[in-house]
């Protein structure tokens, strides 16, 4: 199959890339801005074309899906904290990026795959969100991505295209920028930085390790049925405080760390995710939520010259606007 996989220089995209030629033999055209987020170093080990360019501009969506076969779309704008000081990069990115990518996907007839979020579900106190659930979003990120995943709907109804949703939880490993949870407190951790944590830390996520995640949006783009949403999440739920606690066990490292700040405005207090439809394609998760987590700290640890640049550039500036304190 020839892929073009947009976002696919980002955290999620870039493991999916690697799933998808190393397993599947794809050749694959990675469509990526290379934001902050979306890195060449993501891509380096892999035999793939990059075209640097957003989504929302037609020229290059046209000259990157020449003889694909399907889309998949990961570009996005995606850490809720940004969401809420720089709202218009996510309604550009997710509002009219997804309608320029739909409109090509409908010039030339191809099966699209939207990759969302359960974060469109807003909060649930009890039981799982199940494709059925009605959406209410809580954040400019979440609405954004909402409203592009009722756009994909659209085109599925009114234009017949070969559309599908598939959302997932709360994922971790390999590649993520140090923004979100996990490797923000793994860093934060080896350099003995205090580690922040919203609140009274108690909110919980419903977590899958990328790979899993991956491989769930492979198995939606193979034999899921247009039009329809797939819910994909992990196997473990977990509350933050927890997580971070997890994490300085496997970094050897004290509870002192632990740094309480004050909570996101308009924080979900928990997510879960219902995945009983795409197992019935055939997937499940692999890998639980100790051992991935390991998996993950153990990577961070060992690849420094990954996140090296990141912990020396604009992220150290934007980490202390966002916690009013400077990294060690």
């Amino acid at each position: 199959m020839k892929l073009l996989v947009c976002g696919g220089a980002g955290f999620i995209g870039s493991n999916f890339v690697r799933i998808r030629t190393r397993d599947h033999g794809d050749e694959v055209v990675v469509l990526d801005k290379l934001t902050y987020a979306g890195r060449r170093e993501n891509l380096e080990d892999l035999d793939v074309r990059l075209i640097v360019g957003g989504i929302e501009d037609p020229d290059a969506v046209a000259e990157a899906a020449e003889g694909a076969g399907a889309i998949v779309n990961f570009a996005a704008e995606t850490h809720v904290d940004r969401s809420i000081s720089e709202p218009e990069a996510f309604i550009t990115t997710h509002g009219m990026g997804t309608y320029v990518l739909l409109e090509e996907a409908r010039r030339r007839g191809l099966r699209y795959v939207q990759v969302s979020t359960d974060e469109v579900y807003g909060s649930i106190e009890e039981g799982s969100f199940t494709e059925q659930s009605p959406l209410n979003p809580s954040s400019p990120y979440s609405a954004s991505k909402a409203g592009a995943d009722l756009l994909v709907a659209s085109y599925r109804h009114t234009y017949g295209l070969e559309a599908l949703i598939c959302r997932g939880s709360n994922n971790y490993g390999p590649y993520q920028y140090p923004e979100k949870l996990i490797p923000l407190m793994v860093l934060n951790a080896l350099h003995d930085d205090k580690l922040p944590v919203y609140g009274d830390g108690r909110q919980v996520r419903n977590w899958i390790y990328v790979e899993d995640f991956a491989r769930g949006i492979g198995t939606v783009l193979e034999r899921g049925e247009p039009g329809e949403v797939y819910n994909v999440g992990g196997p473990d739920e977990a509350p933050n405080l927890d997580v971070v606690r997890k994490i300085i066990e496997y970094t050897g490292k004290d509870e002192s760390l632990i740094e309480y700040v004050t909570d996101r405005p308009g924080h979900d207090r928990r997510y879960s995710l219902a995945s009983d439809k795409v197992c019935g394609l055939g997937w499940e998760a692999q890998v639980r939520f100790a051992e991935g987590l390991e998996r993950t700290v153990d990577w961070y640890r060992e690849n420094t010259a990954w996140w090296e640049p990141i912990r020396s550039g604009e992220y150290r500036a934007y980490y202390e606007r966002q916690y009013g304190r400077a990294l060690g």
